[in-house]
């Protein structure tokens, strides 16, 4: 199974590619992070990480797309744009045709 594993954030959003078979480890086959310049839009932000996850969708084309799932923060600006990285990630996978999985940190 490959999995494509999203670590949410507006700023920095991580990534990975991962394959597992039953019987052997899982082994990385790509992993990086995904930057937005913070002085941007909004908007020109979120289109970018959601451009970026679907050409990795593209490229490794994953079986499932597993998110971090947001958890509470002290900063509401940090949560929100996190949950907004989130967001996108999972709606990409959804155009996609791609079962997401979230999973709590």
């Amino acid at each position: 199974m490959r999995v494509l594993g999203i670590d949410p954030g507006l700023t920095r959003c991580g990534y990975a590619v991962i394959q597992g078979s039953p019987g052997r480890p899982p082994r990385a086959i790509t992993y990086s992070v995904l930057r937005t310049p913070p002085a941007a839009e909004l908007g020109e932000r979120l289109l970018e990480l959601s451009d970026a996850v679907a050409d990795l969708i593209t490229m490794y084309e994953p079986e499932v797309l597993a998110v971090e799932r947001v958890f509470s923060q002290h900063n509401v600006r940090t949560v929100m744009g996190t949950g907004q990285a989130a967001g996108v990630a999972v709606l990409a996978a959804a155009r996609a045709g791609l079962p997401v999985a979230l999973y709590t940190p």
